[in-house]
């Protein structure tokens, strides 16, 4: 009962004609950037923050969910119909998708990856609700000693999730500790790491760091590669499957949704690894895997239901533990702190109206998005014709405008072409950069549980062993440990290379 009071506080909250129209355009402007190939929702969030100062902490936040999950749903478009993954999680769709479209099948692609996600959000939705007050509850039971070790373990599940080598994760979320530590110090207020520069005292803006490492980089990125696009040219048929593929489809949407909503809640980016885990699967269990890759429906339905799903339970850890999972969600948490909301379990205390609006937001944010993605398809055809070299100096100006406008400084400016020179060297080398900004973001508030811990021992350092002592703590810490020895053995190092490059 407690629930069903929870979700109508949530409702009366989000049927607001304020937050419903800010939920349809975060929606709408997900769709665009998912559909547009080469703008992500990190850039996008980043870019569109400084915009949140001047709305309500309820209203900005439900409009910046809607970005992010409404991109899911748009990069499926693109990569249906162009043969190019809008977002990192279509990478997946791409394979089977456009095959569809060539087959003649391209509405019937559109249509299962629009219902599967409308499915997956809303049963993800229903997880979020069900599971938010138990994982609120266990997390008052932490002290900053459990709080720390948590964010060791978030770190590691950040390494051992991330492509490519471990051993180059390890030295993104050592680099990201490393930034977060520069400014002026928690206690005694000395500059550190500052090289004298008066504009660092205040420390690294995340907001520089995100949109240089993941806006200036990924146009650059772009620049570099001959512009080819695969757009479709016949018609795009009916949206709706007939009813041989709607019972193909079913059972991969049901284990998508499942597979994704389990790995969006792992911290360290496992909400992208849903479609590659949902595809794998449905291939292994089909009866005839040959048909994949040339247009089986199933490798549409699972894994777009598989992202959306996971898009969302991604949410979880954010809302009640405080603990962004993903580079999105640390945006995110940089959201609520300048709105001065400290994320974790005291916000659904003294935040009700924050954090049950937010997912009631995303049922209605997900009806949305079948409304926008099914009907406006011929829309999102056209924009995908706008060739990149007229897109991309438009995105840099928004973005140097947005960096701006935060401090009106151009030195953030500046700062933030250097880390988007800096990330852009870091593609070309094979490292992620995700770790880096999950590092900077924990980073922060590591070492305030850290110094917290020390304190209330009064500086005795044996409060070390008490993170070993304390069975939450312990356990936390036993986990971090045992996954990064397991990530190390070279029978588990080769199956996970195999894993990535599949």
């Amino acid at each position: 009962m407690d629930m069903v009071a929870n979700l109508a506080l949530g409702f009366g909250v989000a049927f607001t004609v304020k937050n419903l129209g800010l939920c349809f355009l975060g929606c709408m402007i997900g769709t665009l950037i998912g559909v547009l190939p080469g703008v992500g929702p990190i850039a996008t969030i980043a870019m569109l923050l400084p915009i949140t100062f001047g709305l309500d902490p309820v209203g900005a936040l439900i409009m910046l969910a809607g970005i992010y999950y409404g991109a899911q749903y748009g990069g499926s478009t693109t990569a249906i119909l162009v043969n190019i993954p809008g977002e990192a999680t279509s990478i997946v769709t791409v394979l089977d998708g456009h095959q569809m479209a060539r087959n003649g099948r391209a509405g019937a692609a559109l249509g299962i990856s629009a219902i599967g996600s409308f499915f997956a959000g809303s049963v993800a939705t229903i997880v979020i609700a069900a599971l938010a007050a138990p994982l609120t509850r266990v997390a008052l039971l932490f002290g900053p000693a459990e709080y720390f070790s948590l964010m060791v373990m978030g770190l590691i599940f950040a390494v051992v999730l991330a492509r490519g080598s471990v051993i180059k994760a390890v030295a993104m979320v050592l680099l990201g500790l490393t930034l977060s530590t520069v400014g002026q110090d928690l206690e005694t207020g000395a500059d550190r790491m500052t090289f004298g520069w008066p504009e660092l005292s205040d420390g690294i803006d995340f907001t520089t760091i995100a949109m240089g490492m993941f806006g200036f980089a990924e146009i650059l990125r772009n620049l570099e590669s001959p512009e080819t696009r695969d757009v479709l040219k016949s018609k795009i048929g009916s949206l709706l499957p007939n009813w041989e593929e709607m019972k193909q489809s079913l059972m991969p949407v049901l284990r998508g949704t499942g597979l994704g909503a389990a790995l969006g809640i792992l911290p360290g980016n496992g909400a992208v690894l849903g479609p590659f885990a949902s595809y794998t699967l449905e291939k292994k269990i089909a009866k005839d895997p040959s048909r994949f890759g040339k247009g089986a429906i199933e490798g549409v339905a699972g894994p777009e239901s598989a992202n959306n799903a996971g898009a969302q339970t991604s949410f979880i850890p954010l809302l009640t533990l405080g603990i962004p999972p993903n580079a999105v969600m640390a945006l995110m948490v940089g959201a609520m702190t300048i709105h001065g909301i400290v994320p974790g379990p005291q916000v659904m205390e003294k935040r009700p109206d924050l954090f049950w609006g937010m997912i009631a937001s995303m049922w209605i944010g997900n009806l949305m998005l079948l409304i926008i993605n099914l009907p406006m398809i011929g829309l999102w055809v056209k924009l995908l014709k706008v060739p990149y070299r007229m897109l991309f100096p438009s995105i840099l100006m928004f973005c140097c405008i947005g960096i701006y406008s935060v401090n009106n400084n151009p030195f953030d400016v500046m700062i933030t072409a250097f880390f988007g020179l800096v990330g852009y060297a870091f593609i070309k080398m094979g490292f992620e950069v995700a770790p880096l900004l999950l590092g900077f973001v924990l980073g922060k508030l590591m070492e305030e549980y850290l110094r917290r811990s020390i304190l209330m021992s009064r500086g005795d350092w044996s409060v070390f062993v008490d993170f070993v002592n304390r069975p939450i703590s312990a356990v936390l810490i036993a986990i971090a440990v045992l996954m990064l020895i397991i990530s190390f053995l070279p029978a588990i190092t080769k199956k996970r290379d195999t894993v990535f490059v599949e």
